[in-house]
């Protein structure tokens, strides 16, 4: 090993280290940040946490959310999952360290492909990974995105090593990268990788055309295929489990033709483009990447004693008032629902960005140009809805996704990235001083006059109110009105602040081009600049109090005295919270088997019950659900807790069947149901109970008397053929029914549930979750494990013979 070669790797290694854990500082002290997310996931997750230590397996299912989901999608470890393993390697430092560590590293491969000096590759790194949104997302607790796009760089780089033609390399980094991109269980942001890919393509296509390639392109593009099957072999079972329940939840097509007021419903094989575009950036938030606060920031900003807001609130309310109001003043004045953060790039970067434009030449500038403008547009949503309407009616998958906003990561990767190309070139010797000298001034018109316009005018170009205003006006008479002057203010010191730091970049670049100054201190100045100028605003957003101790977050919502009162209730039942929004709720999950739960994507059936039944208290639902207890908000917003004693229970025999046609007819069949007496079945599984004759027997009885998450045993008893309704929702990838040992079938009754006929007798009935998913992926991840392992080394082998007969 050469260690004079190998210590700046281990200088940049040691730096991101250091660096990932001095911003995160307080997980030295055993904290852990508090994610709003994380904490929903935890709740949602508790069961199969509490499964996993009882019996030492993988349920794959929980009853605590949504009456009962498959767990695919929110905490599974699946079997031969060695590329998990990979990346808990990679990500050594407690969390979320260890994802700030991952974006570093990954964006300083990225660069040390591209021959990047490792110094300007440091700096380029520490500002993707401080990048204001790369930052926020750990805040709010969308760890799995974040996971996703620290992976995004490795991916990168091993695709232009394939166009390097470094083949073995690039073949390599590729699969590995793509599996732990999949692995990272974030399909929108693979999604938004792929387009990133595409556009790339599409450049070295025309490149390839015009250099009169074309064969050489072949190659390289499957190099890569191969590389990318892998991938997604080694991913199978997550991926195949993946797909089984996208067929169930949400993001998939409804049966219903109708909404629950009765007019026609928006058929879709997707999700609507109401919900898809309901997170759309604004054109002029566009200018958040450069003047970090240019919409006013977040919905929850921090105002000094000197805001407008602060005094106004103390003279009127007093002095606890305005400061609790000043500690989350909702600055933000875009059209979004909620924003955590602004998407800030930093004005160092680009400032840089638009010298590399203008410096760098060939299919690498016009890739990352295309990028940028392709992510900013889309991000725009419904604010573009040309673009974006084509997007969602016609290109396969994009309408399977919500918040457009996000897509615009794609520019948070080609902005830095093209911004250290550009001051790689600037610092080269080799490249012509003129050139230089005309970058400069252009991008000394354009960057700096646009910091300088906004500075000097833009306080008065717009009027920063918000959609919310009249709330706040409702509140307290003037209230919008000093709002609306500190976001101005606010306006005015960030504009001021990326000029001031525009300014110092572009006199850096100034005395290192007329050679007053070396190009060591250039590097070392935009390194301290770059992490001035998104460190600070980061910790505005994300900061040492965010911090709370382990054992609290462990456990993240306080049993309030009357849940605890349920708890005493050892039976297996469903409670349904009016506290909080129950399909946006994981709190009740840590408990209870919850009605509602916390997930983007939902059981799309039982999201459609409770719109059309649940929402408005049929309680013939509630019962069939076994719903035992209501929590609801009495006098001063005092929890309450109501017993349901007309629950169902876990199962009851119906002594008569209502047959419908389609899905609607299912639906509204509820409406009026005795669930206790009747049943409804889509007719076809009339050859199913064609030949029962349901007869009353007074001494019939049904008790669950085994429960497991994944595996419920009922004893019955009767005296004839009965037809069983169990509360339990139905699934039928992968929940098998036995009788006696012997599987039989069951039915999806009442919209949501099992039914099964049970013979007259005394009997034991199983239901067991068996996904025959589980072990299909798991024989294709094997195979392609072995794949990914004898290829590179026969290609090694090959390669090594083919020098040694040269």
């Amino acid at each position: 090993m050469n260690i004079k070669k190998s210590l700046p790797l281990l200088i940049v290694l040691l730096s991101f280290i250091i660096v990932s854990l001095a911003y995160f500082s307080p997980v030295l002290e055993g904290k852990e940040l508090f994610q709003s997310d994380i904490a929903q996931f935890r709740g949602m997750s508790k069961e199969v946490k509490e499964f996993r230590d009882e019996y030492h397996e993988e349920p794959y299912w929980t009853n605590r959310a949504f009456g009962g989901m498959p767990t695919y999608q929110l905490s599974t470890y699946y079997p031969n999952d060695y590329i998990k393993k990979l990346d808990g390697l990679l990500r050594f430092l407690p969390r979320p360290a260890d994802y700030l560590f991952l974006y570093f590293l990954g964006f300083f491969l990225l660069l040390s492909v591209l021959k990047v000096d490792w110094k300007l590759a440091l700096i380029g790194a520490l500002g993707f990974g401080f990048s204001t949104y790369l930052i926020i997302i750990l805040g709010v607790g969308h760890n799995a995105k974040a996971h996703a796009i620290a992976y995004m760089p490795f991916v990168l780089a091993g695709l232009l090593l394939v166009f390097q033609k470094k083949y073995l390399q690039g073949f390599v980094l590729t699969a590995l990268a793509m599996a732990l991109e999949i692995n990272a269980s974030h399909p929108q942001m693979t999604y938004y990788l792929l387009f990133a890919v595409l556009i790339f393509g599409i450049v070295q296509l025309i490149e390839a055309i015009k250099q009169k390639e074309i064969p050489v392109l072949l190659k390289q593009v499957g190099i890569l295929l191969v590389a990318v099957v892998l991938a997604v072999g080694v991913n199978a079972t997550s991926l195949l489990a993946t797909k089984e329940y996208a067929d169930h939840s949400t993001r998939s097509k409804s049966q219903l033709t109708i909404n629950p007021d009765g007019s026609p419903k928006e058929m879709s094989s997707g999700l609507s483009k109401e919900y898809i575009t309901q997170y759309s950036f604004g054109l002029l938030e566009t200018f958040d990447l450069f003047i970090p606060r240019f919409m006013g920031g977040s919905n929850s900003e921090k105002l000094d004693k000197e805001s407008y807001t602060y005094r106004f609130l103390k003279d009127k309310a007093g002095r606890k008032q305005a400061l609790g109001f000043a500690e989350n003043a909702p600055m933000y004045w875009g059209n979004q629902p909620i924003v955590a953060a602004p998407p800030y790039i930093g004005a160092v970067f680009i400032f840089l960005f638009v010298i590399g434009l203008l410096l760098v030449k060939g299919p690498l500038k016009k890739w990352l140009l295309a990028a940028t403008i392709f992510s900013i547009v889309l991000s725009w949503g419904k604010n573009f809805d040309l673009l974006t309407n084509f997007f969602i009616d016609y290109v396969p998958l994009y309408n399977k996704f919500r918040a457009v906003s996000s897509i615009q990561v794609i520019a948070e990767i080609a902005v830095p990235l093209l911004a250290i190309l550009g001051l790689n070139h600037w610092l080269d010797s080799k490249v012509d001083k003129s050139e230089k000298l005309k970058a400069f001034k252009w991008a000394g018109i354009s960057v700096v006059g646009l910091a300088l316009f906004f500075t000097a005018a833009g306080a008065n170009l717009f009027a920063f109110e918000s959609f919310r205003d009249g709330n706040y006006e409702n509140m307290l008479a003037g209230l919008s009105d000093v709002l609306i002057e500190d976001r101005r203010t606010i306006f005015f010191q960030d504009s001021l602040r990326s000029l001031v730091y525009v300014v110092i970049t572009a006199c850096l670049l100034w005395l290192f081009l007329t050679e007053k100054i070396k190009k060591n201190i250039v590097v070392v100045g935009i390194l301290i600049l770059v992490l001035l100028d998104l460190v600070i605003v980061d910790k505005r957003y994300v900061n040492n109090d965010d911090f709370i101790s382990r054992s609290r977050l462990e456990k993240p919502f306080e049993l309030s005295p009357m849940q605890a009162e349920i708890l005493k209730d050892k039976g297996h039942y469903r409670v349904l919270n009016f506290m909080v929004d129950p399909l946006n709720d994981g709190s009740t999950s840590f408990y209870h088997n919850s009605i509602g739960g916390y997930h983007a994507a939902k059981p799309r059936r039982f999201q459609e019950l409770y719109e059309f039944q649940i929402a408005r208290n049929n309680m013939e639902v509630l019962n069939m659900l076994n719903t035992k207890y209501f929590i609801f908000p009495g006098e001063n917003n005092v929890e309450n807790v109501q017993l349901n004693e007309d629950a169902n229970g876990n199962a009851w025999f119906v002594h008569e069947i209502e047959f419908v046609d389609t899905a609607n007819e299912e639906i509204k069949a509820l409406d009026s149901l005795n669930t206790k007496e009747k049943v409804v079945l889509t007719r076809n599984y009339e050859p199913d109970v064609k030949d029962l004759n349901i007869k009353k027997d007074s001494t019939a009885s049904i008790v669950l008397s085994s429960y497991k998450a994944n595996e419920m045993v009922y004893k019955t008893a009767s005296q004839s053929d009965q037809l069983a309704v169990f509360s339990e929702m139905y699934y039928k990838d992968g929940w098998n029914a036995y009788i006696d040992g012997k599987m039989i079938p069951y039915m999806r009754a009442n919209y949501v549930l099992r039914a099964a006929v049970i013979p007259a007798g005394n009997h034991e009935l199983i239901f067991k979750f068996e996904p025959q998913v589980i072990q299909t992926g798991r024989n294709i991840s094997l195979i392609s494990y072995g794949l990914l392992l004898l290829i590179p080394l026969g290609w090694y082998f090959k390669e090594r013979k083919t020098k040694a007969d040269q």
